[in-house]
């Protein structure tokens, strides 16, 4: 494929294609020592999809990947593509039974499996059936990647119902090309950038971590987990410009004593998503990072990505923060937004509903569609969840998920609330609250003090009802797949507890 202007890209590996035009021997992937160039990528990738084709009655419709940080697995992402395909990621730490319904929720043509992934295929032999599974290609390989659509899905993710059944989320070629058109107008990268790749295949943050580094023809850096006792190092070792990651990562890095200011020099921009990002967390953060422009990206897997942002700036957004979390900023400029029901509370408080080119076309079972869309001014809006307001300056201020609204006592709680006046506690670190049966419970990690203490303490500014009455101490929050503080975890551990 020929490099086109980046405006025109159409489907979301095009970038990927440009870079190898452009320089095929450039470091396009780097794992521990091993370097991994855009012509070897490409070419294992071509093989990969060769295979693929040649052995399925016809051509795939899914691809799934089963396969954790391995120049296969990256190498299938691509491959899946390159069939026409849309690529559904599965990660071999999950239960054989989440691996299930993923695959019979969404049925797959073909499977990539690498070497962590392959003895998870035996598990999974009564959902996969007759699937080919590939795992070193065989044959020659596809000339260049078969011809897509953009309104062609590009991957299925899968996210966490509220029933426990996970939800699959189709993004459409055209849904990611409109994303990276609207990076690439915000963002100076360019091929000497060194990206992190800090997400799992299965989350929808790991397509930034690629896609914009290839789409820059920069160097695509995997994270370890591990590395986060020493991380200066490991970005300095690396040479990482570009950080993209969860900010529940902070706090380990801090933990570790690498958030020293000026600790990570060499990194020019810092940006974070997935969860809330705390306004102390940032600033240490940015006075570790001091040569870099800080951000926090926002958005849900249903709007590819992330749909706003915000820059961080010291002196002013704290003061545009609520309950301490960094605002989500202003919407992209191709996406519309409107606050549901803010019009009926005083502060102008309600859901944030999306609409626009990067809006996916709905979830793989349209009986998960029930109750997340809007139809208003002739236009059809995803909802949320997420609870926003207008700042001073017309960003927007994030107050938490409308679900972590809870009533105890009859009164209407915000856990975001409850966590912003834990954390003003001496001692405390990290704060998550949950509710159980009607209970606040919070999590702290920090300087171990007695419950009365606690409690007496943020008597003195919240009320009764913002005070739990069940505190527990663990040495780290618990984080799931994605690197995002496990709520689920913490609930049922909380149901665990005396009293709880």
């Amino acid at each position: 494929m020929k490099k086109t202007a980046a405006a025109e890209q159409r489907l979301l590996h095009e970038a990927f294609l440009w870079s190898v035009d452009g320089d095929e021997h450039a470091e396009a992937l780097r794992i521990g020592a091993e370097s991994i160039s855009y012509g070897r990528l490409h070419q294992r990738a071509l093989r990969l999809a060769g295979d693929l084709v040649a052995r399925g009655p016809r051509r795939p419709r899914r691809i799934g990947v089963l396969g954790s940080r391995s120049e296969d697995m990256y190498a299938g992402l691509l491959a899946a593509l390159y069939t026409g395909a849309a690529a559904v990621p599965l990660n071999p730490a999950f239960p054989p039974e989440r691996l299930r319904h993923m695959i019979d929720a969404a049925p797959l043509d073909g499977l990539v499996a690498d070497a962590k992934g392959l003895p998870v295929v035996a598990e999974l032999a009564d959902a996969l059936g007759d699937v080919q599974v590939v795992h070193r290609p065989a044959g020659p390989g596809l000339d260049e990647p078969l011809p897509s659509s953009p309104e062609d899905v590009a991957y299925i993710l899968f996210t966490s119902g509220s029933s426990g059944r996970p939800k699959g989320v189709p993004v459409l070629h055209s849904n990611a090309a409109a994303y990276l058109r609207q990076i690439r107008a915000r963002y100076d990268f360019t091929a000497a950038d060194v990206f992190s790749q800090t997400y799992d295949l299965t989350f929808d943050l790991a397509m930034f971590d690629l896609f914009v580094g290839w789409g820059a023809g920069g160097t695509v850096v995997s994270v370890p987990k591990h590395v986060y006792v020493s991380l200066p190092d490991f970005v300095a070792k690396h040479g990482i410009t570009v950080w993209f990651s969860a900010p529940s990562m902070i706090g380990l890095v801090r933990k570790a004593r690498g958030l020293e200011p000026g600790s990570l020099p060499g990194v020019r921009w810092s940006l974070f998503c997935g969860e809330a990002l705390l306004v102390r967390d940032a600033a240490e953060w940015q006075e570790a990072a001091p040569n870099s422009r800080l951000e926090n990206l926002y958005g849900p897997t249903e709007l590819t990505i992330s749909c706003s942002v915000h820059r961080f700036d010291p002196d002013r957004s704290p003061e545009l923060a609520v309950n301490d979390v960094v605002p989500i900023g202003t919407v992209h400029p191709r996406l519309r937004y409107l606050i549901l029901g803010g019009e009926e509370n005083e502060d102008g408080t309600g859901e944030l509903c999306v609409t626009g080119d990067q809006m996916f076309p709905g979830y793989l079972d349209p009986a998960d569609d029930g109750g997340r869309f809007l139809d208003h001014e002739g236009r059809r809006w995803y909802r949320t969840g997420d609870l926003v307001r207008h700042a001073e300056d017309g960003e927007l201020a994030y107050l938490g998920r409308a679900d972590h609204q809870v009533k105890i006592n009859g009164v209407r709680v915000e856990l975001a609330e409850v966590e912003a006046g834990l954390r003003r506690l001496a001692g405390v670190r990290e704060a998550v609250a949950v509710a159980v049966e009607g209970r606040l419970v919070a999590f702290l990690t920090g300087d171990e003090r007695p419950a009365a203490v606690l409690m007496k303490e943020l008597a003195s500014f919240y009320p009764r009802y913002l005070v739990p009455r069940h505190f527990a101490y663990v040495d780290d929050l618990p984080l799931n797949a994605n690197r995002k503080v496990d709520r689920l975890a913490l609930t049922r551990r909380a149901r665990e507890l005396p009293g709880g």
